[in-house]
């Protein structure tokens, strides 16, 4: 039976004829029902329209049954910004099958199909949000960055703090808005830029519903915004972005000011840093958990952009590399250092100190999410320790921010 089935599949690249059952898949796979919809305020040919530019600006991919789609993924083209380097990075979204052709390895096929696309579009990272972090790992993505959410008290609200601009409302499509957004990404490591598309994922289900209040300083330039509803006496932050400490000041500023109008403030921070230590009421409710998973698709690709923190001359490195899915990046890479600091790696080469690992442990460090001591220590990188101390001293220091989805 199953042969029978395996003869009549195909794969296929989607075109934009492809949307209604693109949507019928999706929400099949992830149980979304009319009336949730409804809920949100949207119904059937709204969202088929919505997502009909997203299959035009996207890589997808699907097995078919016929005429039926049976199993689906799409890439995202975006970039993030890794310790200032801009890379192009492909976001994985719309991962979905139908049941009744599930363990026919038709998923892992399109996953491969996927990276080498990737790879081919010199797209050397990949991101996306995990509903089976399990299942992810396995094909090589690891948890890069956290989510972080607080509560806090309209007690423990912080006290005003003089600031020389102030905070305006504005509208969800305000120039001034990006204008903050692009100034922030270039200067934190991990963020994603937002061109029309994330900025349409950024919105998709809630624009409707949320508020945007743009902090400008004295001279009347943006600086920070905060995106936010109110419901049942709770103000709730979507997102909290600040280019310098005047404009978190005024931001907080504005959240008191609320006062007498709620009860509590719950909030999601992905700074990998907890809210606690900048309140001085500091008891507050946080709550952590994994937020996106990452992956290195093209290992020499990504090395030579890498912005090692390279100040003096280091040994050479010897990566051994073990990669469930793309064989470009299984074996040896020796890596060294011109004395211009210019990174030079060889295919091949075994000269250096030994490093040991699999792509999803080497992409957490990249990523600076996990520490090089760290994941020595938890059995995750099989290194020497002179390799370990080259890769702290070379490696920068900075916890990852992603707070879109998509």
């Amino acid at each position: 039976m199953k042969e029978k089935l395996h003869e009549r599949l195909q794969m296929r690249a989607l075109t934009t004829d492809d949307t209604a059952q693109y949507n019928a898949l999706l929400r099949y796979a992830f149980q979304v029902t009319d009336s949730e919809l409804a809920s949100l305020g949207w119904n059937q040919k709204e969202m088929e329209r919505s997502k009909k530019p997203v299959l035009k600006k996207t890589e997808s991919y699907g097995w078919f049954d016929g005429e039926k789609l049976a199993s689906q993924i799409s890439i995202y083209p975006m970039q993030v910004n890794i310790f200032g380097q801009m890379y192009k990075m492909g976001g994985v979204t719309g991962v979905a099958t139908y049941p009744e052709y599930m363990n026919l390895g038709l998923m892992s096929s399109l996953i491969k199909t996927a990276l080498n696309s990737m790879r081919e579009n010199h797209q050397c990272v990949s991101m996306l949000v995990p509903y089976m972090i399990p299942y992810y790992r396995k094909k090589g993505w690891e948890i890069v960055t956290d989510k972080m959410t607080y509560t806090i008290k309209d007690t423990q609200l912080p006290k005003r703090r003089e600031v020389s601009g102030m905070v305006e409302r504005v509208g969800i499509d305000s120039e001034d808005l990006r204008i903050v957004h692009n100034a922030f990404t270039r200067m934190r490591h991990g963020a994603l830029k937002r061109n029309e598309l994330e900025w349409e994922e950024y919105w998709r289900w809630e624009a409707d519903d949320v508020i945007v209040a743009v902090y400008y300083n004295e001279a009347g330039e943006p600086k920070g915004y905060l995106v936010y509803y109110i419901a049942n006496d709770v103000f709730r932050i979507k997102e909290l972005v600040y280019i310098n400490q005047e404009a978190r000041h005024g931001l907080w500023n504005y959240v008191s000011a609320h006062f007498s109008m709620i009860d509590k403030v719950v909030g999601t921070n992905y700074t990998n840093e907890p809210m606690a230590f900048l309140l001085e009421d500091s008891e507050i409710q946080e709550e952590i958990e994994p937020n996106v998973m990452a992956r290195i698709v093209d290992f020499e690709a990504f090395i030579k952009k890498y912005p090692f923190d390279i100040i003096s001359i280091h040994d050479d490195l010897h990566f051994i590399i073990h990669d469930p899915v793309m064989e470009c990046n299984c074996g040896d890479f020796s890596l060294r250092w011109d004395k211009q600091g210019n990174t030079i790696i060889e295919r091949g080469g075994t000269r250096g100190e030994r490093v040991e690992c699999d792509i999803q442990t080497l992409t957490a460090m990249f990523y600076g999410y996990k520490r090089p001591t760290y994941l020595k220590r938890v059995e995750r990188l099989d290194a020497s320790d002179d390799a370990v101390r080259i890769l702290e001293d070379i490696i920068p220091i900075e916890q990852p921010y992603f707070s879109d989805y998509f």
